[in-house]
């Protein structure tokens, strides 16, 4: 079998919960430059693990596959940072989910099965996948879902621009599809809208649209460039990663994709209960991001102006209100509230205004 794509290697990480029905198709139909498919079993209670040994033992059984030993600095006069690094990536193990990997010859099987011992969340998942590549180097590494909702004929459009292109995050974007408003039930749409609205925002990665896509390819030196255990565990992870994506200056392609729903899958996402939780998680990525990347790694003007507008913006608060009371009671308004609130209201729009048009320039490099 022909495996990698233009002599780069190529993972796929498939985090599982409860797909034993589903997952044998998903494997089945992995192209071939796929050299290995990462199972992350999130603690599922039904037979998903055992099926997919019974993969692995099958795959066996045709051969030994290409060999991926884990990737080691060997040490040189001028490497003292590198095996820290190493070092630092070898503790962080500690973070993850309690976790193991199944398989007797994890060098040459091309289906690895990694169990999460409890039950993490399909981020928590995903991040596990995501170490087992970057210890192995795999130059690009994509995500699908266990369930066969994605169309594996994608892949490769997904993964091309990571290893042509060196774009260090590809995502699929659902919405460009223009069967996208006839198949998406309306309650994803909407709940789709919000969130990418709040993401633009937090993440700084202000063209992206189709945010909760977990259709992604991701390079080496984007993966090794962030915090992989602190992705966020839960349904917030792609908005998550996009936000630690930016804060480290990575660059993004959306690449377009067809919408797949009716696949006889249950979408285990409760629209009403993500949309509060992930908005809180996007607000809280939003400071951090504002302050990281553009104090503390590198001073930009927007952090002096995105400051200004939330400051002078509750200033005007009491202002407002004074107003307001004397608008309803009647009442006479007295000028000092009414200079203030014009004074604050004004400049605090107008600094929001411009703090968001120097981010979006700021970002703009990074859209490949």
């Amino acid at each position: 079998a022909h495996s990698m794509l233009k002599g780069k290697t190529v993972a796929v990480v498939v985090p599982c919960y409860n797909e034993e029905s589903q997952i044998g198709f998903v494997v089945d139909t992995m192209p071939d430059f796929v050299d290995r498919i990462v199972v992350v079993n999130d603690c599922s209670p039904d037979r998903t693990a055992e099926v997919v040994k019974e993969l692995i033992a099958r795959d066996r059984a045709k051969g030994e596959g290409k060999r991926i030993p884990p990737y080691k600095v060997e040490r040189t006069r001028w490497n003292e940072a590198e095996l820290v690094l190493q070092e630092e990536s070898e503790r962080e193990m500690a973070h993850y989910v309690p976790s193991e990997v199944v398989n007797d010859h994890p060098e040459t099987d091309r289906i690895i099965l990694i169990n999460n011992l409890k039950n993490g969340g399909v981020g928590a998942g995903i991040a596990r996948g995501y170490k087992w590549c970057q210890d192995h180097a795999i130059a690009c590494t994509a995500v699908m879902a266990g369930d066969g909702q994605m169309d594996p004929h994608e892949l490769e459009s997904i993964c091309l621009p990571v290893i042509d292109e060196g774009i260090d995050y590809v995502k699929g974007n659902r919405l460009i599809h223009r069967s996208a408003w006839l198949v998406i039930p309306r309650v994803r749409f909407f709940g789709n809208s919000i969130l990418s609205i709040l993401t633009k925002l937090a993440s700084g990665y202000w063209r992206v649209s189709d945010t909760q896509t977990g259709y992604t390819a991701i390079g080496l030196r984007a993966m090794q460039a962030i915090k992989l255990h602190r992705i966020y565990r839960s349904y917030g992870m792609p908005n998550d990663m996009l936000v630690k994506l930016n804060i480290a200056q990575c660059t993004l392609r959306e690449v377009e994709i067809k919408p797949v729903y009716r696949v006889g899958e249950q979408s285990k996402m409760k629209v009403m209960k993500v949309i509060p939780r992930v908005s809180r998680l996007l607000i809280k990525s939003f400071f951090i991001r504002l302050w990281r990347k553009y104090l503390f790694k590198d001073f930009h003007p927007l952090f002096v102006f995105y400051n200004y507008a939330f400051l002078a913006g509750i200033v005007t608060i009491p202002y407002a209100y004074k107003i307001i009371k004397a608008f309803i009671t009647g009442a006479q308004v007295n000028t000092e509230p009414l200079i203030a609130f014009l004074f604050l209201a004004t400049s605090s729009f107008q600094a929001l205004i411009f703090a968001m048009w120097m981010d979006m320039q700021d970002n703009e490099r990074l859209y490949k």
